[in-house]
């Protein structure tokens, strides 16, 4: 049975957060990011060799965000020169956990997509 919808009711306290949460993964170069580090990547110049695409600039960008949201950690190894580890948060890794099903459900669509054609005429040749 449907559930009823109340007027205003979309706008409750959690509506906001759940928004703010679907902007900050839906941000540019974030999924890949975050895939880089549950692959392993710790280091700048990892992020960058696997990151196909992104610049310095963006990438140091997204990881002080990511960093600030609480889902990557970064961690300074006391060495000559100063080394900066950057690793998945308990945060971060629930966060990938919890978008399981949209990564799967998404190369479902992808395989869907490869087999069904562009053009409705296409269909009838």
């Amino acid at each position: 049975m449907p559930r009823q919808l109340e007027r205003g009711s979309i706008h409750d306290e959690t509506c906001p957060r759940f928004q703010d949460a679907l902007e900050m993964v839906g941000r540019r170069w974030t999924g890949s990011i975050l895939m880089a580090a549950v692959q392993g990547a710790r280091r700048f110049g990892e992020y960058r060799a696997v990151i196909d695409g992104i610049s310095d600039r963006l990438l140091s960008q997204r990881l002080k965000e990511l960093e600030a949201e609480g889902l990557i950690e970064r961690t300074v190894v006391p060495t000559t020169p100063v080394q900066i580890a950057y690793s998945l948060s308990p945060s971060g890794r629930a966060l990938l956990d919890a978008l399981q099903p949209l990564v799967r459900w998404s190369m479902r669509k992808a395989a869907e997509d490869a087999h069904t054609p562009v053009d409705a005429s296409e269909a009838h040749n």
